[in-house]
């Protein structure tokens, strides 16, 4: 087939590509190296330009759901590796619309040796839930979608859905002691039952990770982001303590159950922005989590420097249920700040004065935490792994206290009282039942400043009662209140003196009807 481009008929790239690789996908993959060495053979019939683009179509995916895509997938991720020049990554992965099923683990994304370590690579497609990834493996436990040992950087996941079919396979695996780093995940959504989402093992980096845009879905027998996996040959785990600096803004993060982030080891982590739901509860109780879900797992104490730092910032959260928990955090040191977030989406409930969503494990060194701006339901715990009360190590700056006082809004477990908390400038339930808005006035407000048809004078005078001048009554008491809390001004009519006897004055005009200030001139 030939495209025509202003006169001059050229063939096109899907066409150019479908020719050799559609043989390769049935006769090159009986084993890995197998398909890279088609590959290779491959990319010497195209040109340079043609090879940073493959398409998964033109390797002979289907796309219908139903098909077994496994084989074309395999395919477009070997000729990747096989586009490796000078330790860069040359190949974009385009998969287009479509439900395409991948039954074989590791078929995405099998980045192990003989492969060397390169830097970028780049699965593109076409929209979420407009290209649909639909992982089937054989068996859950154990089988993930992708795997880096060590080989790739810099990869990149844009506009896809991933989906497991199997309950309890994994998305990601990724192992590093130097080289796994620097992945990007742009809206990109997860669906299904899942055991990892991404699972991080190794002794250094697998660090600098970002998710823009994207929703997770689905529900986690462990997390969808765990810090932490031993793996044979690993001596000391605070080694993984170098898994470091994670990113996660306006996210939609609503799942049925299980954690979001679960790090053991590693950290600095920030979230920014989105809204943070957990629909549902696990579906039994397991000796680790119990039936509690957490979006913010942090369960070792020690850690090495520069790695206990959470930050989340301009997220809503809802607390739907008693075992939702927002933060579980048993961090020795560092730093933990909340800042304009919100979870009393569900404080009208019966439940919610009683439940516990943000837990501490506090020591001598902290961690430090703060709450700033925020809008907290139910109670904070606070506990310590001795009696010895911590120094002041939490603070909550101008907060809503939902359902309860500063006085008992604080659980302290074997903390004796918390006066290791402070609060500063917050509102909480003996403010929140006062009315906060002014009493609307019963009358006009006084006039501002001397009238011009009117003098103090006269309007204190009163006619003798043998006269038969008109009699001027003496006004009514009048106040005007501020109510800015800076300053209250109150304004009172002073009281009448004796009557005296005072030269007859002309009736007063009618008051401007435009106007609630009677007697005021509006000119």
């Amino acid at each position: 087939m030939t495209v025509s481009d202003g006169g001059t008929s050229h063939l096109s790239r899907r066409h150019l590509l479908r020719g050799g690789t559609l043989a390769m996908a049935t006769a090159a993959l009986s084993a890995s190296g197998a398909a890279v060495a088609g590959a290779r053979t491959r990319s010497r019939h195209c040109s340079r330009k043609l090879e940073t683009v493959v398409n998964v179509k033109d390797l002979g995916a289907v796309g219908d759901g139903r098909t077994d895509d496994s084989g074309a997938f395999e395919v477009a991720y070997a000729f990747a590796a096989a586009g490796v020049s000078g330790g860069v990554g040359r190949v974009v992965i385009e998969i287009p619309a479509g439900d395409f099923l991948i039954t074989r683990p590791h078929a995405l994304l099998n980045g192990v040796a003989p492969p060397r370590p390169a830097s970028g690579l780049r699965y593109a497609g076409a929209g979420k839930r407009m290209t649909t990834l639909i992982f089937r493996p054989s068996a859950g436990a154990g089988s993930y979608l992708c795997r880096n040992q060590d080989v790739w950087s810099n990869i990149s996941f844009e506009r896809i859905q991933f989906r497991s079919a199997t309950p309890g396979a994994s998305f990601f695996r990724s192992y590093s002691t130097g080289q796994a780093q620097d992945y990007r995940f742009s809206e990109c959504q997860w669906a299904g039952e899942w055991e990892y989402g991404l699972a991080l093992s190794g002794t250094d980096t697998n660090s600098e990770m970002r998710w823009e845009a994207c929703r997770v879905g689905g529900s986690y027998r462990r997390a969808f982001l765990y810090s932490g996996l031993t793996r044979s040959g690993q001596t000391e785990p605070n080694d993984q303590d170098q898994f470091l600096n994670y990113w996660l803004n306006d996210m939609k993060v609503e799942y049925e159950w299980g954690n979001f982030l679960e790090f053991p080891y590693g950290g600095s982590i920030a979230c920014r922005g989105g809204s943070y739901i957990i629909t549902g509860k696990r579906p039994a109780s397991t000796p680790e989590y119990g039936t509690t879900s957490t979006f913010f797992r942090f369960p070792v104490p020690q850690h090495h420097d520069s790695v206990q730092r959470f930050h989340a910032e301009d997220i809503r959260f809802e607390v739907r249920d008693p075992d939702v928990m927002v933060i579980d955090c048993a961090w020795n040191g560092g730093t933990v700040h909340f800042n304009d977030c919100d979870d009393t989406a569900f404080a009208f409930k019966d439940f919610s004065a009683d439940v516990r969503p943000h837990r501490y494990t506090v020591g001598a060194r902290g961690p430090l935490i703060r709450y700033e701006s925020c809008q907290l339901v139910g109670r904070h715990e606070y506990r310590a792994p001795t009696r010895t009360t911590p120094a002041s190590v939490a603070r909550y700056d101008m907060c809503l206290l939902r359902n309860h006082s500063t006085s008992d809004f604080v659980v302290a477990d074997g903390l004796g009282p918390a006066n290791y908390v402070k609060f500063v400038d917050c509102i909480d339930t003996r403010r929140t039942s006062e009315t906060s808005q002014p009493e609307r006035p019963t009358g006009p407000p006084p006039c501002v400043g001397p009238c011009p048809m009117q003098t103090p004078s006269t309007a204190t005078t009163q006619a003798s009662p043998d006269s038969s001048s008109p009699t001027a009554t003496p006004p009514a008491q009048t106040s005007s209140t501020n109510f800015s809390t800076s300053l209250v001004h109150t304004t009172t009519a002073p009281a009448p003196s004796q009557p005296t006897t005072a030269t007859p004055q002309a009736p007063l005009p009618p008051a401007d009807p435009r106007s609630e200030q009677a007697g005021c001139d509006l000119d």
